[in-house]
């Protein structure tokens, strides 16, 4: 099932992802540090990279979206995407209540925001594995006819053709 949304050729959410995943994940890591060697500079940085990586999700979301709504009901694609969904918002949803509650006050993680943030990011361990059983497995996003000789995206040609 090809995707509905599309930057030269390849499909949006696929492309827009990686920035929050990489992000919050990123959050995680600075946090971390931060609380294993008390620099603060790590943990203003952790704050940074969640808002960073919140605009990013906000920014994949609605593209997400719209190829979930064109998957047939009644398919393990539309129950498998539905997780997904359902369990990126509530990552985004635990992101953004750590990053509220540092946020103008003490940036530095700790105690329930550093704990929400750790839960976000196993969710999204979660929820990526999903994506990727839904483009792997069930084909959601890849093009009609792809095959190892399909011709590149821009040349405006189906994969077929290859």
């Amino acid at each position: 099932m090809e995707s509905k949304s599309k930057i030269f050729g390849h499909p949006a959410h696929t492309i827009l992802i990686v920035f929050p995943l990489g992000l919050l994940s990123t959050a995680v890591i600075f946090d971390t540090l931060h609380l294993i060697t008390g620099k603060s500079k790590l943990g203003d940085q952790g704050l940074a990279m969640t808002g960073a990586g919140l605009l990013g999700g906000l920014a994949a979301a609605p593209w997400g979206t719209r190829d979930w709504m064109a998957i047939p009901e009644g398919t393990r694609a539309k129950k498998v995407g539905r997780l997904h969904g359902l369990g990126n918002v509530a990552v985004l949803s635990l992101f953004a209540a750590s990053w509220a509650l540092r946020r103008g006050k003490d940036p530095k993680p700790g105690g329930l925001p550093f704990m929400l943030s750790l839960l976000g990011f196993s969710i999204a361990g979660v929820t990526g594995w999903l994506g990727g059983e839904m483009v792997d497995r069930l084909g959601v996003g890849v093009d009609d006819g792809a095959n190892l000789n399909a011709p590149s995206s821009l040349s405006g040609l189906p994969a077929e053709n290859g």
